[in-house]
């Protein structure tokens, strides 16, 4: 993946990032006194906060990424699926209703939210509900979730 432009964020534009980010999980994840830049690629923006991917933009929409999601430990917006669909989202899939076996209650459609398994409780992916929480654990069947950055793509190897 190749950086066609990098720089750096003004305050205001840091404040902005910093609301959108907090408003998806309810938490700091953006450090004080941090330098943040973005680089741009030919797929997406990526956020770096100390020359460290915390997020990225596609569409003009902030998503974090997995990384960020690990050190920060966050548990709304959570999705747990049984280990028989851990193949298919380590590829990229989205998650289907049956292969979920928890999920937040307080999830709406259209939030962006996180998927990990129920044995480890690792992050898998980051998605798009495409259903509330509560319809997400009693499904049978449909898709669920939208897969937007996954385990071993660009953006975790970024």
């Amino acid at each position: 993946m190749e950086i066609k432009r990098r720089y750096c964020l003004n305050k205001k534009e840091i404040k902005k990032l910093k609301e959108e980010l907090n408003n998806i999980f309810e938490k700091e994840i953006i450090p004080n006194k941090a330098n943040i830049e973005i680089a741009i690629t030919e797929d997406y923006e990526m956020v770096l906060a100390n020359n460290e991917p915390i997020a990225f933009k596609i569409n003009n929409k902030v998503y974090p990424t997995l990384k960020t999601i690990l050190k920060h430990n966050l548990n709304s917006g959570k999705v747990v699926v049984d280990m028989g669909a851990l193949r298919f989202i380590a590829n990229g899939a989205d998650v289907m209703a049956p292969g979920i076996v928890d999920a937040d209650e307080e999830i709406k459609e259209g939030d962006i939210i996180f998927v990990v398994d129920e044995n480890h409780n690792k992050p898998l992916c980051v998605g798009i509900a495409l259903m509330d929480g509560k319809s997400m654990k009693e499904s049978n069947k449909g898709k669920a979730i939208n897969t937007i950055h996954y385990i071993g793509d660009d953006v975790w190897n970024f």
